[in-house]
């Protein structure tokens, strides 16, 4: 169970502590990486470990001071809804995202590769043209979604995302509380929490400005091959054999839940959609995962497709049928790019 909000305020000056004894022992900790560097697979894996985790903590401690500041300014807090706050609080984090993702590319060698269409989605390919955004995107871990965040608000794009992500995330500190400063909703559990999620969702879908971004996951939860046969067993359980039946042939991707996506576009028919998927980090989605399958000289691929608003079909129905055509569209699409990378 995620623990209360003033439970989790605690989180952030114990990083700061966490931080300053790593600095203070850091001579040690850098021997200590290295002789254990020569015995795991790869090139300094525990010395690129390290410096990754020092970085990610000091952007922590300065989020949490750029909070603090702009707490404040926002006159303690009462002013932070106000526009001029929020654009604060999107640059600091896209400025975070920025370094963080510099320095993992930096230090782990890694590669993206837009796939398709050489222009972005996100800006329709007209020059100049803005418009309101749901993204939905394959679950893949928290690599590929930080990648997926990062490139939504980067500078090419200057997306501002509102996010539906699971409750548990709000244990990063950064990410209590800069995304509950922001319209974004976590998914939480427990009886009604569906209802509550897709009212939420269609609250942040119908806000949905010209610069704004709404991004889902529709499979709710990273693959992995117990996950898949236990959201095939619902359908079953539920009646729906043909969902079963396209679940079943999708090897690479949970079957989507439709709720929230239908309650988004309910609430935003204005919105074009673009749907994501990526392939290259879903392996790793545990710090004992990240350890053993740290991925060095590594090609990450990204693949956009954009849908007009004008083309989005309506109804429950057959927005449903629709979802899981594109999804067995991104099933297919990593399955080729693994068989391509594979021959490589």
């Amino acid at each position: 169970m995620l623990p209360p909000r003033p439970v989790r305020r605690f989180t952030g000056p114990l990083t700061l502590v966490v931080l300053l004894a790593a600095v203070a022992l850091l001579p040690a900790l850098v021997v200590v990486a290295a002789l254990v560097s020569l015995v795991l697979p790869g090139r300094w894996r525990a010395l690129r470990l390290l410096c990754f985790a020092l970085v990610y903590l000091a952007l922590q401690v300065a989020g949490q001071a750029v909070a603090a500041v702009l707490w404040v300014a926002g006159g303690f807090g009462r002013r932070l809804g106000e526009e001029a706050f929020r654009a604060a609080h999107y640059t600091a984090l896209r400025l975070a995202l920025d370094v963080l993702m510099r320095v993992a590319r930096r230090l782990f060698a890694l590669r993206l590769v837009t796939d398709g269409e050489s222009w972005s989605p996100l800006d329709d390919g007209v020059p100049g043209s803005t418009n309101a955004m749901v993204v939905l995107s394959r679950h893949a871990g928290p690599g590929d979604s930080l990648l997926l965040v990062h490139t939504l608000m980067d500078r090419d794009h200057l997306r501002r995302p509102r996010i539906v992500l699971k409750d548990v995330l709000q244990l990063d500190p950064m990410v209590d509380v800069f995304l509950n400063r922001l319209p974004n909703h976590f998914v939480g559990a427990g009886p009604g929490a569906g209802e509550r999620s897709e009212a939420a969702i269609a609250d942040l879908a119908r806000g949905l400005g010209e610069e704004d971004a709404l991004l889902i996951f529709p499979e709710g939860a990273n693959f992995t091959p117990r996950r898949r046969f236990s959201a095939i067993q619902r359908l079953r359980d539920r009646g729906l054999l043909r969902a079963v039946r396209r679940a079943e042939a999708m090897r690479h991707v949970l079957p989507p839940r439709p709720a929230g996506v239908v309650a988004a576009l309910g609430a935003a028919p204005h919105a074009d959609v673009v749907f994501v998927a990526h392939t290259g980090l879903e392996h790793l989605s545990t710090l004992r995962d990240l350890w053993r399958g740290l991925p060095m000289d590594k090609t990450l691929h990204l693949r956009w497709w954009f849908v007009p608003a004008s083309e989005v079909p309506r109804g429950e129905e057959a927005q449903t049928d629709w979802l899981y055509t594109w999804w067995e569209r991104i099933d297919g699409w990593i399955d080729a790019t693994r068989r391509a990378e594979g021959s490589a």
